[in-house]
């Protein structure tokens, strides 16, 4: 019995940055999957044109069955830029059609139309100049599927971060470290590890929020007082979790090989050593969703928007990860 075609949604993110170019770059290779690209055609046209890459576009239909992509080939499901659009130029007047890719993307997902969510980055600052209030794609998709606690996990190989706070100042993130959401996010890393990683028994790394772990109260009183007794309540249920461990040995070689994922408490204590460690490689995953979504590991790159030195491999790997996800899921 053959396996039915995994069909795709990508969004190109913000359309003067290096999204189109990653996307085009995706589409000169063929592909196991049905790749169906949220975008304005005319935009993808006119950079692969830029970029001198070959790039036939075809109405995306959702009737049709899926096929394999062919190298060179995009289905597209048409939305309108505002404006057109300069690489390296980013306009407010675009940011709604951001959204709309991202909402169009999301609801097919939802639908069961689409398998998976693959995006490319996104400019914040840019949305937000347009008066839509957006911290980030995490956020996003986490209202839009009725998801009351996303996590953003990003991998590199076999090292997994995942953030128990996102997109906020440092300044707000101790009022956010609370029993309840180390309790929640830790179950979902826990159910998303083994759900879509394959992983039977996850075993998860929990760091402390201050130097040293607080070093028994004398740098902070979080550990003792939140952190610790919550990781106790959720050892009691079966999760196999380490901590509160110190951020600074943590990561070291020997101590990761114990560990199939750490649990940050803030953005910049996990991510700068993930990305220092596959940066252009990494992939970031939405946990806590109903749909699956992948993502890259860097910003809009506005500076390298078509010309043709945009590193594609992240946008490599979020593809290969959707698939496998999609694949384990269905098994």
């Amino acid at each position: 019995m053959n396996t039915p075609t995994t069909r795709i949604a990508i969004t190109p993110g913000e359309p003067a940055g290096i999204g189109p170019d990653l996307v085009i770059a995706l589409a000169q290779q063929p592909h196991d999957a049905t790749l169906v690209v949220v975008a304005d055609p005319d935009m993808l046209a006119a950079r692969a044109q830029q970029l001198n890459l070959p790039l036939k576009l075809f109405t995306y239909d959702p009737s049709v069955s899926p096929r394999p992509a062919q190298a060179g080939e995009l289905l597209v499901c048409q939305a309108e830029l505002a404006t057109p659009c300069t690489p390296g130029k980013a306009d407010p007047r675009n940011a709604p059609y951001v959204i709309n890719t991202l909402t169009r993307a999301t609801d097919g997902c939802l639908q069961g139309e689409f398998d998976a969510l693959l995006t490319a980055p996104v400019n914040k600052a840019n949305i937000n100049a347009a008066d839509i209030s957006f911290s980030g794609h995490t956020e996003f998709l986490a209202e839009r599927c009725g998801s009351s606690q996303p996590v953003m996990l990003l991998c590199a190989d076999n090292l997994r971060v995942g953030l128990l706070t996102t997109h906020m100042p440092l300044s707000e993130v101790p009022g956010q470290i609370t029993a309840e959401r180390i309790e929640s996010v830790s179950r979902i890393m826990h159910n998303d590890l083994q759900r879509l990683f394959g992983i039977s028994n996850p075993r998860i790394a929990v760091l402390g929020l201050n130097p040293h772990a607080g070093e028994e109260g004398y740098l902070g009183r979080e550990e003792l007082e939140i952190i610790a007794p919550a990781l106790e309540r959720l050892r009691a249920q079966g999760l196999n979790l380490a901590g509160p461990l110190p951020a600074d040995s943590a990561f070291t070689r020997d101590s990761l090989t114990h560990y199939d994922a750490v649990l940050a408490m803030y953005h910049d204590q996990g991510l700068p050593v993930l990305k220092h460690a596959g940066f252009g490689n990494a992939v970031n995953v939405t946990l806590g969703l109903p749909i699956i979504r992948t993502s890259v590991d860097h910003g809009t790159a506005l500076e390298l928007a078509g010309t043709g030195k945009a590193h594609s491999g992240s946008i490599e790997m979020a593809l290969r990860l959707a698939q496998e996800f999609v694949s384990r899921r269905s098994m």
